[in-house]
C-alpha cells in the first residue's frame, strides 16, 4: 500500500468513527495521535511510510470466542444473536476464523476474507501480507483462513464477534494458533469454551496450556472468561460437582489466576433433568452465568475506548523505554564487532606489508613514495587512494557481515513475536545503513523532536482517559446526568 493510500484509509477511519460515535470524540482524536506516533516510528524505521499503528487496533469493540471442537461455541453464538448463523455439530464444522458484524440487511451474508484484509477497522487488516509467514506449506489465499459474516441481530450492532476454529489437530494448526494469538491481543473480551461432556481435562492439556498458561502474565488477564459448556450432562452424575471441581483443578494447575469460571448449557439441546431440585439448581446457575457473560459482552464498547487510549500510551512507552534501548544495545554490539574486526584486518595488513617489504628488501620504495608525495607526485598519491579505497571496501564488508550477525541475535530474541521482530530488524537496518557514521550512538531518527512527540502522545492518551472518565463517571455527584452524555470538548 502506498503512502497516499494509508493516509486515505486513516482519513476514512476518522470519518467513520465521527459518524458512528458522534458522542465519543475520543476515538477520532485518537486517530490523530496515532499519526504522531507513526511519524516517530517511521523516523526510527519501525514502520514503513505506508504503515500505521492505527491499523494494529480494532476500532470496533471485539469479542473472541475460542475453544475446542464441539465445545458449543457456535451454538452459544447462535443463541446470543438469536439467529441460526453458525453451523453446529459434534465434529469440526468450520476450519476458518469467522468475523461476525452487524448489517441492516435482513439476510445473512458470507463474504470472502479479502473484505477484512482491506478495511482498517477490522482485526485482519492487511493480514495477507503475513500469510506467507503464517502458512505452513507455501503461499495460501487469505480466504482459506478467514471469512466475514453479516447479520441483522441488534446484539452485534457496533461490535465484532469472532468465532474461531477448534484447537484439535488440523492441517493448519500452527497457523491457527498464530492467528488466535493475534486475535487475543486485539480483543476486548475473550470467551474460552470447554466441553463438559469430556470430563477428562488432562486430555486437553495442550489447549489448557495455550489458552490458560499463556495468559496468566498478561496485564489484561481479566478479559478472559472460562466457560464450561454443556454442563447439563453432569446432572445425572452421582456427584456432578466433582466434574466441575476436576475442571477447576486443571485450570488452577495450568496457572489460572485471573478471569471468571462459568457453567452454562443450551436449554433447547439440554438432556432432561428429572430431579426437580437438581434441575432448578442447574437452571438458576445457568441463568446467573449467562446474564453475567451477556453483561460483560454489552459493556465492551466502554472498555474499547479505554483500550485504544491505553494502547497509545503503551506503544509510546514501549518505543521510548524498550525499543530504543534494545536498538542501542544492538548497535553497541555491532559497533564493537566492526571495530574489533577492522583492527584485526588493519593489523594483519600492516604486518603482511611489513613482512613483504622486509623479505624483498624494498624499504627504499617507502622512502621514494614519501619523497614523491613531498614533491607533489601523482602516482604515490593515487597509490594511497587505492589502498584507502581497498580498506574502505573491506570496512564496509565488515560492517555488513557484523550487522548480519547481530540481526540473527535480534531475530532469535524476538522469535515469539513476528511483528516486533520485523520492526526491530527494520529499525536496526536503518541505523546501520552505509551512509550513517559509526560514531553515532543513537538509533536513526531518535532525537529530541521525536522524544517530544512521544511525550505529547502520552499526554494525549492521559487526556483521552480523563475525557472518558468525565463521560462515564461522576465521583463528586455534582455533574448533571445529561451533561455526562455530552462530548467532553463541548463541556469544556
Amino acid at each position: 500500500m502506498s503512502t497516499t493510500n494509508i493516509l486515505k484509509h486513516l482519513a476514512n477511519l476518522e470519518k467513520h468513527l465521527a459518524e458512528e460515535h458522534p458522542d465519543n470524540p475520543v476515538l477520532t482524536k485518537a486517530v490523530h495521535s496515532f499519526r504522531k506516533l507513526d511519524s516517530v516510528a517511521q523516523a526510527l524505521g519501525l514502520l514503513e511510510l505506508n504503515e500505521s499503528y492505527a491499523t494494529y487496533v480494532t476500532w470496533w469493540p471485539m469479542i473472541a470466542v475460542l475453544g475446542t471442537f464441539s465445545s458449543g461455541k457456535s451454538t452459544f453464538i447462535n443463541s446470543y444473536l438469536e439467529l441460526p448463523l453458525q453451523r453446529t455439530g459434534n465434529q469440526a464444522v468450520d476450519d476458518k476464523f469467522t468475523v461476525i458484524c452487524y448489517s441492516r440487511h435482513d439476510e445473512v451474508k458470507t463474504l470472502p476474507g479479502v473484505a477484512l484484509d482491506a478495511d482498517p477497522r477490522f482485526p485482519f487488516y492487511q493480514i495477507s501480507h503475513n500469510i506467507d509467514e503464517i502458512a505452513e506449506t507455501g503461499p495460501q489465499r487469505i480466504d482459506a483462513y478467514i471469512q466475514l459474516k453479516t447479520c441483522p441481530s441488534e446484539k452485534i450492532r457496533g461490535k465484532i464477534l469472532i468465532d474461531s476454529p477448534g484447537f484439535d489437530a488440523d492441517n493448519q494448526r500452527t497457523s491457527t494458533l498464530r492467528l488466535t494469538q493475534h486475535i487475543i491481543d486485539l480483543s476486548d473480551l475473550v470467551l474460552v469454551f470447554f466441553d463438559a461432556r469430556h470430563p477428562e481435562p488432562g486430555a486437553m492439556k495442550d489447549t489448557l496450556e495455550y489458552l490458560v498458561s499463556a495468559t496468566i502474565h498478561r496485564p489484561d488477564a481479566n478479559k478472559f472468561l472460562y466457560i464450561l459448556n454443556q454442563i447439563d450432562v453432569t446432572a445425572k452424575e452421582d456427584n456432578p460437582e466433582e466434574v466441575i471441581s476436576a475442571w477447576q483443578r486443571s485450570l488452577a494447575q495450568s496457572g489460572l489466576l485471573a478471569g471468571r469460571f462459568y457453567r452454562i448449557y443450551d436449554k433447547d439441546a439440554a438432556v432432561p433433568i428429572d430431579d426437580p431440585q437438581v434441575r432448578e439448581r442447574f437452571e438458576q446457575k445457568r441463568e446467573e452465568d449467562l446474564a453475567d457473560i451477556s453483561a460483560r459482552m454489552q459493556q465492551i464498547e466502554i472498555e474499547r475506548s479505554y483500550r485504544i487510549a491505553a494502547m497509545l500510551e503503551q506503544t509510546a512507552n514501549i518505543i521510548e523505554t524498550q525499543v530504543v534501548s534494545k536498538l542501542e544495545a544492538a548497535l553497541d554490539r555491532w559497533r564493537n564487532q566492526v571495530f574489533t574486526l577492522d583492527g584485526i584486518i588493519l593489523g594483519l595488513l600492516v604486518i603482511l606489508t611489513g613482512a613483504a617489504l622486509t623479505v624483498t628488501e624494498s624499504w627504499q620504495l617507502v622512502e621514494d613514495c614519501i619523497a614523491g608525495i613531498s614533491a607533489g607526485g601523482v602516482f604515490p598519491i593515487l597509490s594511497i587512494v587505492v589502498l584507502a579505497g581497498v580498506f574502505s571496501y573491506i570496512h564496509f564488508a565488515v560492517r555488513k557481515n557484523a550487522a548480519r550477525s547481530v540481526l540473527k541475535q535480534l531475530a532469535a530474541e524476538h522469535s515469539h513475536d513476528h511483528t516486533s521482530s520485523k520492526q526491530i530488524i527494520r529499525a536496526f537496518n536503518k541505523s546501520t545503513a552505509g551512509y550513517r557514521p559509526m560514531f553515532l550512538k543513537k538509533p536513526a531518527g531518535w532525537n529530541t523532536t521525536n522524544q517530544r512527540i512521544l511525550a505529547e502522545v502520552k499526554e494525549d492518551a492521559n487526556d483521552y482517559i480523563q475525557m472518558l472518565n468525565d463521560r462515564f463517571t461522576d465521583p463528586s455527584g455534582h455533574q448533571e446526568p445529561e451533561k455526562i452524555e455530552q462530548p467532553a470538548a463541548e463541556q469544556a
